[in-house]
């Protein structure tokens, strides 16, 4: 359906959105809930974006949902952490913002549509100190049955990544993994396999992929469900050019469609959400580190759009704080088509017993059971691109590292695509890895020592909750160590790859867009990943990327809708903040 094929879309309406990921869904689903006659464009013939590869993790402190789940959070609590990992770094009022709407956004989405969520009650935040949580924040998507959009909108979801897909197009949940790689070693795993599998086959008969439908493609899939129900219309194949200006405010904007050039024009305000910066090459070369420019884990159609015609009409823009981007350390190799399959290593095997991660010398040079960002700026300031995750025979075996399964039988064919490195000896392992041999060596035995004592003096790990909580709790005395001892031993290459950016454009607690003097274009939003992030750089915990973009498409579409007033929040500002709360 192409863009201009879409009966009864306006060239005029309330709210104009440019992007169809969970920002700007979100956008579009809360300004037609208050009456706003709503229009998305998106720039693919598929909504989602990088949300519909993600695990759908959203960060929102204090809902109704952790009382739900009996793991109950204050907003009052994750203030008190996020002054902590945040510290002096600036955007008080945005974070405020953040947490005075995120339960009411939460509870409305969940009582009006079918964007449903579940509070994880174990999911810890990536970060230890005051105010941190064990459960309640991280937010997962219920699971969803994609037959229920019918057969021309579920085509129109964009599906997760090849490597994450089972049997060729099976979504599979993490805690479901055990049941379908082990089917006989107990009666509950057998009844779980066959009931997944069963019902994939079943969608196969009808569908290029299976409808069962988890994490982040599950909550792309309810966006899009509840956008029909609100009855607005998504025009695909249609990307943002140039903002259409009148008297000093933005009134709409010039697309590209597959039938042409095409201008709607918005009453209300246009909402720029199309996945931020990623593929901008301009903004690439000149924010990233050289090693880090290569990898990104968005679609390759997010090229910036949203920055480009922001920053041509007068835009401010961040440079992201600590970091231009959020990182996730990523191994990758062609497949025999020539296309390269990518595989982030999240957390099934840096956290584990036995794998260290070690430089080009052979060194450590991080504690690989942080958090996947930590991990990645560990690596950038270290210089160290690629670094190489080295395990043995007996870590393999139990819990396979990257694309290769635990239990693998057979890894020549990964060996022979150059994915993995195996080596019937350290030392030979370093000549494969350009690592110096006696280094590496010397790295393996510090390593095993301290698997010994349970005590990692070089970097801690297994010292903070998520450490803990992702390693293995069979092994002693720390879930995180194990030695590296059964030949033969392996190595594979990690890059860090953006998982989303954290530098963009300028914005206040509203969403507005603000000009290089720091004031409110008007007409003007962005929400997700073209917003700033409000965590200058940091990565508080699990989903800390999608939390912001649905709390703050929200509060976009209700500011549109005049249901915000424009007097910010002083709460929690620093005195330089109240003072530029003054002025706006």
């Amino acid at each position: 359906m192409l863009a201009d094929a879409v009966p009864g879309v306006p060239d005029e309406v309330d709210l104009l959105v440019c992007g169809a990921g969970a920002g700007g869904m979100t956008a579009a689903l809360v300004a037609a809930l208050e009456g706003l006659q709503v229009v998305v464009c998106e720039k693919t013939d598929q909504v989602g974006g990088t949300t519909s590869t993600s695990g759908g993790t959203t960060w929102v402190p204090g809902t109704h949902l952790s009382d739900q789940a009996g793991v109950p959070d204050t907003v009052a609590a994750a203030r008190e952490f996020l002054n902590h990992v945040v510290a002096n770094r600036s955007g008080v009022r945005l974070r405020e913002a953040f947490l005075q709407s995120g339960p009411e956004a939460i509870e409305e989405l969940d009582r009006l549509t079918d964007v449903k969520f579940v509070a994880a009650v174990a999911h810890p935040d990536y970060l230890d100190g005051p105010g941190s949580a064990y459960g309640g924040r991280a937010l997962a998507p219920l699971a969803f049955d994609g037959r229920l959009l019918g057969r021309e909108d579920f085509d129109r979801v964009r599906p997760p990544r090849r490597e994450f897909l089972g049997l060729g197009g099976m979504m599979v949940g993490r805690n479901e993994l055990d049941g379908l790689l082990n089917p006989l070693r107990s009666s509950a795993n057998f009844r779980s396999a066959v009931t997944i599998v069963s019902r994939y086959l079943r969608d196969r008969a009808s569908y290029r992929r299976g409808t069962r439908l988890l994490m982040g493609n599950a909550l792309v899939a309810r966006l899009l469900y509840s956008l029909r129900k609100a009855h607005v219309p998504v025009l695909f194949q249609t990307s943002v050019k140039e903002l259409i200006i009148e008297e000093g405010r933005v009134v709409g904007a010039v697309f590209d469609s597959a039938s042409g050039p095409r201008q709607i024009r918005a009453r209300k305000g246009v909402v720029l959400a199309t996945g931020g910066i990623c593929w901008n090459r301009k903004i690439r070369e000149r924010l990233f580190p050289a090693g880090a420019r290569g990898y990104a884990l968005a679609p390759v159609s997010n090229t910036g759009d949203g920055a480009d015609v922001a920053l041509a009409a007068g835009a401010g823009f961040e440079d992201g704080g600590d970091s231009p981007a959020l990182w996730m350390p990523c191994s990758s190799y062609h497949r025999a088509d020539g296309s390269r399959a990518v595989w982030p290593h999240i957390i099934l095997d840096r956290a584990k017993p036995g794998l260290l991660a070690v430089n080009r010398a052979g060194r450590r040079f991080v504690n690989e059971s942080d958090s996947y960002h930590d991990f990645s700026m560990g690596q950038i300031r270290d210089g160290s691109m690629p670094a190489h995750l080295v395990c043995d025979a007996a870590f393999m075996k139990r819990y396979g590292m990257g694309m290769i399964l635990p239990g693998a039988k057979n890894l020549r064919p990964m060996v022979r695509a150059g994915y993995v490195i195996e080596a019937k000896t350290v030392l030979e392992l370093a000549a494969k890895i350009g690592a110096d041999p006696d280094t590496l060596a010397k790295t393996i035995e510090a390593y095993n020592q301290s698997a010994e004592t349970g005590v990692d003096e070089a970097f801690g790990r297994g010292g903070s909750v998520v450490n803990r909580f992702n390693g293995d709790p069979r092994a002693q005395p720390n879930p995180c160590i194990g030695p590296v001892e059964t030949a033969p031993f392996y190595a594979v290459a990690v890059w860090p790859a953006d998982l989303a950016s954290s530098a963009g454009l300028s914005g206040d607690e509203f969403g507005r867009v603000l000009n290089e003097a720091g004031e409110p274009m008007i007409g003007l939003y962005a929400c997700g990943n073209d917003l700033a992030s409000i965590f200058r750089g940091t990565y508080p915990g699990p989903g800390t990327t999608l939390g912001p973009a649905v709390v703050f498409g929200w509060r976009v579409a209700k500011h549109a809708a005049g249901k915000l007033s424009d007097r910010p929040s002083h709460f929690g500002a620093t005195a330089n903040e109240r003072t530029e709360n003054a002025t706006l």
